[in-house]
């Protein structure tokens, strides 16, 4: 199966492995590629993993899961990466009414232990 981040790559050789806890995104990307595969597959439980610890009393497990399965997430395309902890993305979706959306956002992520966390988005557009 080709990884639904959209990276040319497949499933296993891409985002899986971070999904799974084999490994760790090493980037703010690659950990915005493997968040968005998260809503795509959805996993849930990795979306709040990710999530800064700080921030996760804003966020619950059963609405990011939610949130994965009501949509039908179709393409994920990384707009610009102004600083090594901001990723300015696109993910197109189409959302429970069969309406296609876009999702436009400059997150930040910051690197704990040496482990990438989401921190917030600002929406674009």
């Amino acid at each position: 199966m080709n990884c639904p981040c959209c990276s040319g790559k497949t499933y296993e050789e891409c985002c899986k492995p971070y999904h799974n806890g084999e490994k760790f995104a090493p980037t703010a990307e690659a950990l915005m590629r493997s968040r968005f595969s998260a809503f795509a597959i959805p996993n849930g439980k990795y979306l709040m993993e990710t999530t800064s610890p700080g921030k996760r009393q804003f966020h619950n497990t059963k609405d990011l899961q939610e949130w994965g399965e009501i949509n039908e997430w179709t393409k994920l395309e990384i707009v610009d990466k102004p600083l090594m902890n901001k990723v300015e993305f696109k993910a197109y979706y189409t959302d429970e009414d069969g309406q296609k959306q876009i999702h436009h956002e400059l997150s930040l992520f910051k690197t704990i232990q040496n482990r990438w966390y989401y921190v917030s988005g600002e929406f674009l557009e």
